[in-house]
């Protein structure tokens, strides 16, 4: 099939390449080149940067519901679209130019978990099981119909980046599979929908009060970024540990560091204090009584 292919992140990164070893890619558009980094020098995503290896054309438009932009696609003569974690809601006059339509690779078992922070807000609110949905691209955000769903375990310690770099590989072999076989296509259940919105700087904050389980969860979930931190005492490593005391209590510091928590406690084994670099908990808090 001839495709255009819209993504952006190292996560749409294993579709692109699986395309591109059977199909005919006629453009990807990824989004432009952005600022990133101490120095804040300009940064090429990834879709950009394998297009390039591939030899791909490529387009990073800064608008994409302009009409010399959707004639550039139109003149392609593409037979589909693919979208993976583009970062847009792609526009009905765009989803209307290829004849077969849009289809998207989605990091979640949909309905749930609509939105851009899929793989995050799975791991923020413990659950056990994910997945991607194969989905017919509307108007709407991860509305269309489902052609295929693969799903795949959280671990109870798992962080986003290894569980985005599993979606992202079952992802590819999943749409490889729509695409040579065009299965049926499932309407989603839309009063089941939850949302996964962008996640937001502020919500690296932790406090001791919030129980084990949600601190940990966030934890894993906001790496790398954004990051938890109790005040200015950020959370580079932790672990659920056995203990209880008034939140924020340090209660033992043989062993790393054990700090009380709303229901339980949890072990502090790298932290980092604004300025440092990171360093043993045990070796800035042997010496404290608690962390309110």
């Amino acid at each position: 099939m001839r495709l255009i292919f819209f993504g952006t992140p190292a996560f749409a990164v294993p579709t692109l390449e699986a395309l591109a070893r059977e199909h005919d890619i006629a453009l990807v558009v990824a989004q432009p080149d952005k600022p990133a980094g101490r120095g804040m020098k300009m940064q090429a995503p990834a879709v950009a940067v394998k297009a390039r290896e591939l030899g791909l054309p490529l387009a990073q438009p800064p608008k994409i519901r302009n009409a010399e932009f959707l004639e550039s696609i139109a003149a392609l003569h593409a037979d589909a679209g693919i979208v993976v974690a583009y970062g847009k809601i792609l526009p009905a006059n765009l989803l209307a130019i290829p004849p077969h339509g849009f289809l998207n690779v989605h990091a979640s078992i949909l309905p749930k978990y609509r939105g851009a922070a899929p793989i995050q807000r799975a791991i923020e609110h413990g659950e056990t099981v994910t997945g991607v949905t194969i989905m017919r691209v509307d108007e709407e955000l991860d509305h269309g119909a489902m052609l295929a769903v693969e799903t795949t375990e959280i671990g109870p310690d798992e962080r986003t980046p290894s569980l985005a770099a599993r979606l992202s590989s079952l992802g590819a072999s999943a749409l490889m599979r729509v695409l040579a076989t065009s299965p049926a296509e499932t309407p989603q259940d839309h009063a089941a929908a939850t949302y996964a919105p962008k996640i937001e700087k502020s919500e690296g904050a932790i406090y001791w009060s919030e129980s084990t389980a949600a601190i940990y969860n966030k934890f894993r979930a906001f790496d790398p970024w954004p990051g938890v931190a109790a005040g200015e005492l950020k959370l580079i490593d932790i672990a659920p540990a056995a203990g209880h005391g008034e939140p924020g209590t340090i209660l033992s510091a043989d062993d790393g560091v054990i700090v009380a928590t709303g229901d339980g406690a949890l072990q502090l084994i790298t932290v980092q204090r604004p300025g440092k670099g990171p360093v043993r908990a045990k070796s800035i808090l042997s010496g404290a009584k608690d962390l309110r």
